[in-house]
């Protein structure tokens, strides 16, 4: 990024006219885990997302240069007025899509079964005959367009000291983490069967779910204090960020927001489990679901009140290096059928939406690329306007095509919450065990009792452990040194 603002004063300066348009890697771009082997279309999403963030930081820089007083003033105010005008419009869409490749809309011509978190919807004319298909194609959009939709916001407060007042070009893997938290929400206040109503007033859970995450410091999970909460993890307002380090983030979020002595008062109410692999994710390996560390964490959250609560369980995964190991493809599949389901963060490189739903090798997704007026909800209007959160346009991809690096998530209510008569967290135990049973050697994540050896995260030093550099989130690990503080690259494993 520091190469663009270069480039871009010598331009001022200078009569010619060319610009180069190879990007500079900065902190504001999330490397991949080949950084020598980066695709066209890599490039380009760099350079765009480059391009377009430079335009709400770079006022907060200065330069005292004759040239630059004198004559810069009328090029680059007429360059970021077109491209805050692209930003701000419906272009933005387009421009992703000339670069990552159309998204389709709509349902292929598949009548294979749809999965949409947790819930199959039978299409087939074949075995239930039009009406039923029909009916069951109709029921999948409604629920489609009721999950709840974050985007790119603009004319937000500024996030903390800086001068940035919209999410658009970096925010993605933010919003795309938000709207998997919202959803653990809705399943919890509202349950899975709960559908966006036709008729206002609406519920006041739905609304108060829509509160917390408008665009201020005031609401809890806010993309201001999302990325407060991830400092430590690389998160910075203009920067990208990666799967793992945004998951870290929202397990410091939900521990700073733990207030109320009521469960059923917090702001987040569950406990928040990160599952990874040995040494916390750190030198790879297929993650562990250890049902030990998840009783912990819900004793934690309840401050000693209960053996078991609520759990909100984040996966951050890498399955491969430049895209998913084909191995992987049929598990992923399966994930949607667990009645736990939350759905994936991940998509294409540079480009990160919430997935929600799979049929065969396509999955379905919500795309937080387009660009909002900020909207900010209160509790107390029932008939609030919410039609910017949520989506009647399907957009699917292939699941092949996804970036490797990914995170999945799921929601197990409390212990009393039955699933075919088995506890909502046991059920999803024996999915677990029986999906890596049946991975042909090739786990998303494992399920064991008990850990063989317990190494707390010492969540503040995170960062001072690689010197205060910024982690590679695109591999989901930190790299790890000797006792000199060396640091072995060659030591990083991937699924």
């Amino acid at each position: 990024m520091k190469g663009f603002h270069e480039r871009n004063d010598s331009l001022n300066c200078s009569s010619k006219a060319s610009i180069d348009s190879s990007p500079t890697p900065g902190t504001g771009s999330e490397p991949g885990p080949n950084d020598s082997k980066f695709s066209k279309t890599s490039l380009w999403t760099n350079f765009f997302a480059s391009a377009f963030s430079v335009f709400d930081t770079y006022s907060e820089s200065s330069s005292s240069s004759a040239c630059e007083r004198k004559s810069s003033f009328s090029k680059t105010n007429g360059w970021t007025a077109a491209v805050k005008r692209v930003v701000s419009g419906g272009s933005m869409r387009r421009i992703h899509e000339r670069v990552l490749g159309p998204s389709k809309i709509g349902i292929s011509s598949s009548t294979s079964d749809i999965w949409l978190l947790g819930l199959c919807y039978k299409i087939s004319q074949e075995s239930s005959g039009d009406v039923d298909a029909t009916s069951a194609l109709a029921a999948f959009k409604q629920d489609f367009s009721s999950r709840i939709l974050m985007t790119y916001r603009k004319g937000f407060d500024a996030i903390g000291e800086t001068k940035i007042t919209s999410d658009a070009s970096w925010g993605c893997m933010l919003r795309s983490s938000q709207m998997l938290v919202a959803q653990a929400l809705l399943f919890h206040r509202l349950g899975r069967s709960w559908r966006k109503p036709s008729q206002k007033p609406f519920d006041l859970a739905y609304i108060e779910i829509l509160h917390q995450f408008g665009d201020s410091e005031a609401s809890a999970f806010s993309i201001h204090n999302l990325v407060e909460a991830g400092k430590n993890y690389g998160l910075a307002a203009g920067s990208w960020v990666g799967p793992y380090a945004m998951c870290r983030s929202w397990e410091s979020l939900a521990r700073s927001k733990r207030e109320e002595i009521d469960l059923e008062c917090q702001l987040l109410p569950m406990a928040v489990y990160v599952v990874s692999g040995d040494e916390d994710g750190e030198r790879g390996g297929a993650p562990v679901v250890c049902i030990e560390d998840a009783s912990r964490h819900c004793f934690e959250f309840s401050r000693h009140q209960a053996d078991w609560t609520p759990i909100l369980l984040l996966v951050p995964l890498v399955l491969g290096l430049d895209k998913v190991n084909p191995r992987y493809i049929p598990s992923l599949q399966s994930t949607f059928t667990f009645p736990q389901c939350l759905g994936i963060l991940g998509g294409k490189p540079g480009a990160s939406t919430y997935i929600v739903g799979v049929q065969e090798e396509n999955v379905f997704y919500l795309d937080p690329h387009d660009v909002q007026p900020v909207v900010n909800l209160s509790t107390e209007n029932l008939e609030a306007d919410t039609s910017s959160y949520h989506c009647d346009i399907i957009r699917y991809i292939p699941l092949d095509s996804l970036d490797p690096s990914l995170a999945i998530g799921f929601f197990c209510r409390d212990k009393g919450f039955l699933v075919n008569l088995v506890d909502d967290f046991d059920d999803f135990c024996f999915r677990a065990s029986k999906l890596a049973d049946e991975s042909n050697g090739a786990p998303l994540f494992t399920v064991a009792q008990t850990q063989c050896v317990f190494k707390p995260i010492n969540h503040g030093d995170t960062m001072a452990d690689v010197g205060g550099d910024r982690m590679d989130d695109s591999v989901g690990v930190l790299p790890t040194g000797d006792v000199d503080g060396n640091s072995h690259e060659d030591d990083w494993q991937f699924l």
